[in-house]
């Protein structure tokens, strides 16, 4: 496994991979499964993040106790197939922030195209985790990670299902120091830059359109 790269082999995220891949999936039970694989993932990509300590009271005294301080995390959705990880994720860190960013893949060269970019303000400081659910060719991600890095954030992870390994070199060619979370790093890509064998795109699967 390339460095830098964590496949997260729990027995509740291959499962649900399984059925995310099959390609009889209704729309509403792809969305319903890359919600809940996404809560899984959260728990692995959070579990370095830092605590800190409050003051709480429990029925019989008071303690201090630790705490993620969530306010600190910004999700950032890569539009549009990034929508419900991020939901997802939300549902754990219901604290955090979320960002926006808007790229496209343009079919003849397969570069990305950014077209909206949101992010809340005083970035610096702050850890953030940016979710896709494919990492293909990786030139949405690097563009997405390229205009993050502007803002200083304190740390970024990229978190996605499905990976290939040319996009894994791709993305860490430009971007070595940022981690790669994903549930499987799969074959290849084929012709037209899709993963194989993949999960179709993830985008069309989850809002019903082609």
């Amino acid at each position: 496994m390339p460095a830098n790269v964590v496949v997260i082999a729990h027995p509740l995220v291959q499962h649900k991979l399984t059925h995310l891949r099959q390609k009889e999936r209704s729309t509403n039970s792809f969305r319903r499964l890359l919600a809940e694989i996404s809560i899984l993932l959260a728990y692995e990509v959070t579990r370095d993040l830092p605590l800190t300590f409050e003051t709480i009271e429990t029925p019989s005294t008071k303690m201090q106790s630790p705490v993620i301080d969530g306010k600190k995390v910004v999700i950032i959705n890569i539009l549009r197939a990034g929508t419900v990880m991020a939901e997802g994720m939300l549902q754990i860190l219901p604290s955090a922030r979320v960002g926006h960013i808007g790229v496209y893949r343009d079919p003849e060269t397969l570069g990305a195209v950014e077209y909206y970019f949101k992010m809340p303000r005083e970035m610096a400081g702050r850890d953030v985790i940016v979710v896709d659910p494919m990492l293909a060719t990786g030139n949405s991600a690097i563009a997405a990670v390229d205009r993050i890095n502007a803002a200083k954030p304190r740390s970024i992870k990229f978190v996605c299902v499905v990976a290939a390994p040319e996009g894994i070199a791709n993305f860490h060619e430009t971007h070595p120091s940022v981690p790669i979370y994903t549930a499987a790093v799969d074959e290849r890509l084929d012709e037209g830059g899709f993963i194989v064998p993949g999960m179709g795109d993830a985008g069309d699967r989850l809002f019903g359109t082609k």
